[in-house]
């Protein structure tokens, strides 16, 4: 962005476009881990009562921490 566009995004929103980028990665990776707290404990539970074999719930497990990795990478790099 150019000067007039920085001080006009302060001007509005009355915070720097750093603090803003921050908080839209703090908020996307609350997100995810959410999400990956309830699918992991989803498939749990389809593993405790016997609907999913131990393969596919580690399927899960490895699926959602390959996306937290591939987040992280991207987000924070």
């Amino acid at each position: 962005m150019n000067s007039a566009q920085l001080i006009a995004f302060q001007a509005n929103s009355g915070i720097t476009p750093s603090v803003m980028a921050t908080a839209l990665v703090g908020v996307v990776f609350a997100v995810l881990l959410l999400w990956g707290v309830w699918a992991i404990r989803t498939a749990y539970v389809g593993w405790a009562e016997n609907r999913i074999n131990q393969r596919q719930f580690l399927g899960v497990i490895v699926r959602f921490l390959a996306m937290y990795v591939v987040l992280t990478f991207f987000l924070l790099s």
